[in-house]
């Protein structure tokens, strides 16, 4: 049976997404052995000293690797860290044709993974289905690019623009099914954050719940007293960018970062959140006392004007979620 190289990689694809939760410090790869008759053997990232997602493919095809094309969304390493080189297991497998996703920004692989492969003789192609597999995984390449996480700022509005009522309060302004997608959006992350004024005002968890998934670590921006239900928790009072290297540094490669308003407007001020993600509920506050969704000034005049792309809508329940990125030229101005 013939099978393409979009079908085969659209597996891999697939596989990938089930290492989300489980593989990080390390990327989510997906990986597919195709062989020569047509078979298919998947693979995904094991948890962190476990093996990758090409050696658990070429264990599941057994001895029908000979000749076999393998799939991967990415760049097989090529250095031994936790576990051996994946490029020395396809070589040592007899597979003729590797098809990678995107290459690796890790500086211990770079290119070197391909090079390996390519002088063992084997043909490899590089860039089937790059767009996705980027997007895929984005917190990654940011964090491998950057040595920073990934931010993910995600605001729950009104439909007229208001984050909470002039009390401070803001549980809940969306529903159950948008709630529920907070919790995966928890459990993809590394860490989360809130200010301190939102500690005080809904002393929320910050914990993943009746979803799939470990929960983040807790970071406050300021202080909160040691009764409330978001300790133990890492309390920050320093500047952003030098929690962000932090953070980078201990391998941390999502930070969602849940709000209030002031915290919202200090990342987005400073040009660091790479993912907006708005929760639109079909609500209105009916007047301007309630708290927006960016505290403080904005611009003073339309050519100021920030501009971003959305890149998806889904409905959740009765309300609609909005994921926005901010376009090159404002990515280049961190």
């Amino acid at each position: 049976m013939q099978v393409n190289d979009q079908h085969a990689m659209q597996i891999a694809i697939n596989a990938a997404n089930r290492a989300r939760l489980i593989s990080r410090p390390n990327p989510w790869v997906g990986a597919v052995v195709v062989t020569e008759s047509g078979e298919i053997f998947e693979g995904s990232t094991s948890r962190v000293g476990g093996p990758h997602a090409e050696i658990l493919a070429i264990h599941a095809a057994g001895n029908l690797t000979r000749g076999a094309t393998i799939y991967t969304t990415l760049e097989p390493c090529n250095h031994t860290g936790r576990t051996g080189p994946c490029t020395q297991a396809i070589i040592e497998a007899g597979i003729a044709r590797a098809v990678v996703g995107i290459t690796d920004p890790d500086e211990k692989v770079s290119g070197r993974g391909i090079a390996h492969l390519r002088e063992a003789g084997i043909s490899v192609e590089v860039g089937v289905l790059a767009d996705q597999i980027t997007a895929q995984l984005a917190p990654y390449i940011h964090h491998r690019k950057t040595k920073r996480p990934f931010v993910v700022l995600k605001m729950a509005t009104t439909l007229d623009g208001r984050t909470a009522a002039p009390d401070g309060t803001s549980m809940w302004i969306t529903g159950e099914t948008a709630r529920q997608r907070v919790q995966q959006l928890r459990a993809q992350s590394d860490a989360v954050l809130v200010g301190a004024n939102t500690v005080r005002a809904d002393d929320p968890q910050l914990t993943v719940r009746d979803v799939e998934g470990e929960s983040p670590r807790r970071i406050v921006l300021g202080e909160v007293t040691k009764s409330a239900r978001v300790n133990p928790c890492t309390q920050w009072r320093g500047a952003l960018v030098d929690l962000l290297d932090d953070l980078g540094n201990q391998d941390v490669l999502q930070l969602l970062v849940e709000g209030g308003p002031t915290v919202a407007a200090a990342f987005h001020r400073e040009n660091l959140v790479n993912q907006f993600i708005f929760h639109v509920a079909p609500a209105l506050t009916g007047g301007n006392d309630s708290l927006p969704v960016f505290e403080n000034h904005g611009i003073s005049t339309m050519s100021q004007l920030w501009r971003g792309k959305i890149i998806s809508t889904q409905q959740l329940g009765d309300d609609l979620e909005i994921i926005l990125e901010p376009n090159p030229a404002q990515q280049e101005m961190k």
